[in-house]
This record gives C-alpha cells, sequence and structure tokens, in this order.
C-alpha cells in the first residue's frame, strides 16, 4: 500500500510523552516509517503534523487535535455493547446466523478496522480471525487486544482470547486457506469513499479515511469470499450504498445508517457449525 505509506509519513508522527516508553515509540515509529518525537519536543514541533501516535504506559492512542482514537475493550462504547446491546438479537449477530440456541459459527473478518463487531460476536461465542491490512489500524486494534487479554476481567479476556489478528491483505489470506480451515462465515466491512456530507462519518472513521483511505479494491473481496465461506458471506455497507461488487444479495437486514446484505451458500445447521459450550 505505497499511497498509504506516503500519506502516513506526511501526516502522522509517533509521540512519547513518558521517557520510559521511548523504547517502545521509536519502535512504532520505524515499524510505520514515520517520524519520532521524544519527550520533551517542543509543542510547536508537534504542531506540524495533524496526527499523532501517542504512546505512554497506558497504551497507544491516534490523536487528532483535542480528539483521541484508541482500542479499548475493558470499557466504553464496546464494553457497554457487551452488556446491553442486545446479544444474539443484534443486526451482526442475525446477520451471521447467531441464532437463538447452540449454532456458533466460525467467522474470517477480512476488514478488521477496530473489531467493534468482531468483539460482538466474540462475546457470543464466535472465533474470529481478523486481517487488517494497515499497518496503522493493525497496531491500534494490536495493543487493544494485548491490553484487554491483561484484563482483570475474565469474561473480557476469554472473548479476546477467540480473537486472532491477522497483519495481512485478506485476499492473500483467502487464496491459501486449506479447506479444513474455511471459516463458517466471512464478514466484510470495507471503509468506502464517502460522496456526501449527509453520511455522517463517526471522527474516528473519518480520521482512518484521512490516513488509510478507502478500500477502493473492496469489490475484489466478495468473489474470494463467495468461493471460501462454508455456510454464507456478511457485507455490511451504509445504508443506501451499492451492493459490493454490484452482486445483489439474497436477503439484507437494514438499520438507520446501515443494512447487512447476506449471501447464503447452504443451510446452516446445529451439525454443521461449532456447538456452544456454556
Amino acid at each position: 500500500m505505497p499511497e498509504c505509506e506516503s500519506r502516513l509519513s506526511s501526516a502522522l508522527a509517533v509521540w512519547s510523552s513518558q521517557a520510559s516508553c521511548l523504547v517502545r515509540a521509536t519502535s512504532i515509529a520505524d515499524k510505520l516509517s514515520v517520524p519520532l518525537l521524544a519527550a520533551g519536543e517542543p509543542e510547536s514541533l508537534r504542531s506540524c503534523f495533524p496526527f499523532l501516535l501517542h504512546v505512554d504506559e497506558k497504551g497507544v492512542a491516534l490523536r487528532q487535535g483535542k480528539s483521541e482514537i484508541a482500542v479499548d475493550f475493558t470499557s466504553g462504547a464496546n464494553h457497554h455493547r457487551r452488556l446491553h446491546g442486545g446479544g444474539r438479537g443484534q443486526s451482526v449477530a442475525r446477520a451471521i446466523g447467531l441464532k437463538s440456541g447452540n449454532i456458533v459459527p466460525s467467522v474470517l473478518d477480512c476488514t478488521a478496522g477496530l473489531a467493534r463487531d468482531a468483539f460482538v460476536l466474540a462475546s457470543l461465542g464466535c472465533s474470529i480471525q481478523l486481517c487488517e491490512r494497515s499497518p496503522l489500524v493493525h497496531l491500534l486494534l494490536q495493543d487493544g487486544l494485548l491490553r484487554a487479554s491483561a484484563s482483570e476481567d475474565i469474561a473480557v479476556r476469554a472473548i479476546v482470547y477467540r480473537m486472532q489478528l491477522l497483519s495481512l491483505d485478506a485476499r492473500e489470506h483467502m487464496a491459501v486457506l486449506a479447506d479444513h480451515a474455511r471459516p463458517d462465515v466471512i464478514y466484510l466491512d470495507p471503509m468506502f469513499p464517502e460522496k456526501r456530507k449527509s453520511a455522517a462519518v463517526k471522527k474516528d472513521m473519518a480520521a482512518f479515511h484521512t490516513l488509510v483511505g478507502a478500500d477502493e479494491d473492496a469489490d475484489a473481496l466478495l468473489p474470494l469470499a463467495l468461493n471460501v465461506a462454508r455456510y454464507r458471506v456478511v457485507v455490511k455497507r451504509p445504508r443506501h450504498a451499492p451492493h459490493l461488487d454490484n452482486c445483489k444479495p439474497d436477503l439484507v437486514i437494514a438499520g438507520e445508517s446501515t443494512r447487512f446484505d447476506i449471501y447464503p451458500l447452504r443451510s446452516m445447521g446445529a451439525t454443521s457449525c461449532d456447538k456452544r459450550q456454556d
């Protein structure tokens, strides 16, 4: 992703406000090929960069002005959604086939992002592989998973244990999957080019659009996914966006701002997927 790397190097710097975190900050700056600003650097120098990746003992966070983006599975929106989001009644759970009962499909999330939906599915018992090709997004997500795996909350530790993060392009991953490793469900939620101000992009997603860019090649994911998934492919889209790869789904679950396009391949029965062990 040369264009993405160029965008990062001109807009982003890594900054550590604590000397004790300098080694980690240096490693991150080298990995992303962006400048490093150590503790004590003047604020005027930091203001030269629209985005700062701040590293301290709490973890890694992407800052833009007063806004901050960090992946946190132990509190905030993810925590609230896990406890009060509606469980298997949520649209994403229904879309992948989590019906009442003991059907628990394995899932390959080809566009991990901040893994909000993946965390919901993992909290409902699904084992999930997450592909993320953006080094920046992968770094933020990896940091969130590491902190969650050390949480005092046993339930959170159990959830992230079911989430396996991969730093690669999902197309490459699907191309080499052995038959026995094929997931029951493939989930696609690509970032798309924003064409209307009314699309109401959240601030964190807007930041990702600026630094990472849209998934212009997202259409190529659907044919691959349809060949690899055992039982269905689910695509999350803005409610009024065109179908991915101009392929009309068999089923749609629509919400106020988003919809789930569902491409069933074969019936998903209790004998076809893992059975939940409670």
